[in-house]
């Protein structure tokens, strides 16, 4: 059965109140993780494996988060120069995160915008695309 944009979002929803143990109406589409939510590293693990308990409707076919999918964990030191990302580098998260806002990363390439990049949202089509094309909005 395909989830609708709305069940997806009220699932992460809750996943998020639950993890990140903030009030429900904080957790909108444009919150960011780490600036709105107040997530840390240590959070991003715990968020995938509840994610991943969420939406496993099958015991014998359980969803899965490939590690570093998600929330991709680090970049080779060789994709950045004075702490600016190169050209590879920007290509390389634009493959890795291709349901992130990257629009201000590309226009400054500051490395430490990476972990910022990480919204509600950018959960929500995610997990549609995971999903497939069988996901409504």
């Amino acid at each position: 059965m395909a989830l609708s944009h709305y069940e997806i979002y009220a699932k992460v929803k809750d996943v998020l109140v639950d993890a990140l143990g903030v009030d429900d109406d904080e957790v909108t589409p444009t919150a960011s993780l780490r600036g709105d939510l107040g997530a840390e590293s240590i959070d991003f693990l715990d968020i995938t494996f509840r994610l991943e308990k969420a939406f496993s409707t099958d015991p014998a076919n359980p969803f899965k988060i490939p590690r570093g999918e998600l929330f991709p964990e680090s970049l080779d030191a060789g994709l950045v120069q004075d702490n600016k990302l190169t050209d590879a580098g920007l290509a390389e998260v634009k493959r890795r995160l291709p349901h992130a806002d990257l629009s201000e990363l590309t226009e400054n390439r500051d490395v430490a915008l990476v972990p910022n990049l990480f919204a509600v949202q950018d959960i929500v089509d995610y997990l549609e695309r995971k999903f497939g094309e069988n996901a409504s909005c």
